[in-house]
């Protein structure tokens, strides 16, 4: 079987959206190359670091790929991924070069090369994100793994916005919680929250298939009784007392919904926000206060932010 390689050349602060736009369009993950990851400063006691080629990632921007079946559709779901990405100028989301090139890959070289850029990672005191097909044995008697398949969904889990918000759970989830997880995607949160102890997760997304796949990865994680996983536009009708509730979606997604986490928290309870650029952070933090709750922690991770915030 032939596939499509879709290639954009875009920004830090587009990749989040084109691969959700690439995900709707029918891939079923992305590769981003860039050029930040061959200046990051990693520890290799995980085993998860490979010697990185300059010549695969661009000199500035990002590069966001996509593979896509060859059928007599691909021309027109090609456009319409293109015309997708232009509109998020209407969301003030800058998306730099957007040069779009499409070339053929035969399934066997797709197969198993996108694997390359998928290892071990520690992403905090306690997690480490392994891929399925990884042997990983842990470091420590009390690290917690978290396996997840990328090629089912939104990527990895270690994502800046991602890997903070599961440090903001460390911080805030106790035994007993219940957790409320808006636009989960993979399930990754949900995962993490259910391993932290919390007794009641529920995991929503509005996505038909973000809600199977966090299903997928819940089972295999084995929290599966822990979590359910609902089909829900962001917060909708839902009247309910959650400990924590976290959200890792876009800034403008966020400003949507403030009042319904502020109202679907107990008192003393944390929402926990992140897929933040650091041109939204006060935007956000504004919505935040203005629901009534206060701002507690403000996180940073390169060009990215995480808020968590107490109802008190």
């Amino acid at each position: 079987m032939k596939w499509s390689e879709i290639s954009i050349h875009t920004t830090n602060e587009a990749i989040e959206p084109i691969s959700n736009i690439l995900h709707e369009a029918g891939a079923s993950g992305v590769v981003i190359e860039d050029p930040f990851e061959l200046e990051k400063e990693r520890e290799d006691q995980f085993g998860e670091i490979y010697q990185l080629n300059p010549g695969d990632y661009p000199e500035e921007g990002v590069i966001v790929k996509a593979y896509l079946p060859v059928n007599s559709f691909l021309g027109e779901t090609v456009e319409e991924i293109k015309q997708a990405i232009t509109n998020l100028v209407k969301f003030n989301i800058d998306i730099g070069l957007n040069q779009v090139t499409i070339s053929e890959v035969n399934e066997e070289e797709w197969a198993t090369a996108w694997k390359k850029y998928y290892n071990p990672v520690k992403i905090s005191k306690k997690f480490t994100i392994v891929p399925t097909w990884e042997d990983y044995q842990p470091v420590n008697s009390d690290e917690l793994i978290i396996e997840l398949d990328p090629g089912m969904a939104f990527g990895t889990g270690t994502h800046p916005t991602t890997v903070m918000c599961i440090q903001a759970l460390e911080r805030t989830v106790k035994k007993g919680d219940f957790v409320i997880d808006v636009g989960t995607g993979s399930g990754v949160l949900s995962i993490a929250a259910a391993m932290l102890g919390a007794s009641e997760v529920k995991a929503l997304d509005l996505d038909e298939v973000a809600v199977n796949a966090a299903r997928l990865n819940t089972k295999l994680n084995k929290v599966h009784d822990v979590v359910s996983v609902t089909q829900n536009n962001l917060l909708n009708e839902m009247e309910l007392q959650a400990d924590v509730v976290v959200a890792n979606i876009l800034a403008e997604v966020i400003l949507l919904f403030t009042n319904d986490a502020a109202k679907n928290l107990k008192k003393g309870g944390y929402f926990i926000a992140s897929g933040i650029i650091q041109q939204k952070k006060q935007q956000v933090k504004d919505a935040i206060i203005e629901a009534g709750l206060s701002i507690e922690e403000t996180m940073l991770m390169e060009d990215w932010v995480a808020i968590i915030a107490k109802k008190n």
